[in-house]
């Protein structure tokens, strides 16, 4: 009987050396000698870095860890792990100073002060879709903490919402900014760490972690990148680490925020979407109702068509004879 371990089961080891040659062709393409990327402490990074040092070797491959105010201090700790354990040369650049000298803190907090009275620095805070369960437009609460430990849950009207992104997303293009600086002094391409889930359903910033010049694992559904990380070895404390967007001050996982569904429902989801099976056929191999899996797949669709925008380039007018 399949199962939906079945159907998101790849070989492992074939992938990896059909990954480790599409890079090393590919730079080869863009005359680029190695690749820079960010290492987050989580499963994406962990692996692509792991990848690039099997198809590249260590000296090829530099790492970068960017903390900030709002970052889960494990992440730090395990970006540097990983790069101890592929034996890459690795840097640690705070980001926090840059995003205060933007403002990202200050009007990420006054966004979140006109929704929350008494809300400033000294709190943490999250943000989190409505339910799951809920077949309107997505909505979105905020989720604060006063420092004496008293709660709050608001909704987010749409201008508060979009003022918390437009300032949080200084965060990924600062970051990107950083790794294109060190790609520029060491002559190196930055490779880009967004899995297929990500990757297909727009969850990324435009010219943040969207930019790169290599996405070498954003073919793979989030579960094959796990059997990845099991045949590259990575550390059993990444393998076992939740998935985490490491954003907002408060602990937030990707399902609050974007997919609604953990990862494993949700790539058995897209799976579904992508190859035609009725909701009822992935509802019984996920053990969720079908009119769950039915909500995912109208979602999915919802997503590509909304965030069609993140993968365009710039518009043109006309085509530039010599160009492209």
């Amino acid at each position: 009987m399949t199962t939906a371990t079945d159907l998101l089961r790849i070989d492992a080891a074939a992938e990896c050396t059909k990954i480790g040659a599409a890079m090393r062709r590919q730079l080869l393409q863009i005359r680029r000698k190695g690749l820079v990327l960010g290492l987050s402490g989580g499963i994406d990074s962990s692996v692509t870095a792991a990848l690039a040092v099997r198809a590249l070797g260590p000296e090829r491959v530099f790492g970068l860890c960017m903390p900030e105010a709002d970052s889960d201090p494990e992440s730090l700790e395990l970006g540097s792990l990983v790069a101890r354990h592929l034996g890459i040369r690795h840097e640690v650049e705070d980001i926090a100073p840059a995003l205060a000298a933007l403002g990202c803190y200050r009007r990420r907090n006054e966004a979140v002060a006109s929704v929350v009275p008494g809300f400033d620095e000294s709190w943490k805070f999250k943000l989190v879709l409505g339910d799951a369960a809920d077949n309107r437009l997505n909505f979105f609460y905020v989720v604060a903490r006063s420092p004496a430990g008293a709660q709050v849950r608001e909704r987010l009207p749409l201008d508060a919402y979009l003022a918390v992104l437009a300032a949080t997303n200084f965060k990924q293009r600062v970051r990107k900014m950083v790794e294109y600086h060190w790609a520029d002094r060491l002559n190196f391409a930055v490779a880009g760490t967004p899995n297929r889930l990500e990757f297909d359903q727009g969850f990324f910033v435009k010219q943040g972690d969207g930019a790169a010049d290599l996405k070498p694992i954003a073919h793979l559904y989030k579960s094959q990148v796990y059997q990845l990380a099991e045949e590259l070895g990575i550390p059993e404390r990444i393998r076992r680490r939740p998935p985490s967007t490491d954003t907002y001050s408060l602990p937030q996982g990707q399902d609050e925020f974007y997919f609604k569904l953990p990862y494993d429902k949700m790539d058995l989801c897209l799976y579904g979407k992508n190859h035609g099976l009725p909701a009822a056929e992935v509802a019984a191999l996920g053990g969720m109702p079908t009119d769950a899996v039915e909500r995912a797949y109208k979602e999915i669709d919802t997503k590509r068509s909304t965030t069609r925008y993140q993968h365009l380039g710039p518009l043109l007018v006309q085509d530039i004879p010599g160009v492209g």
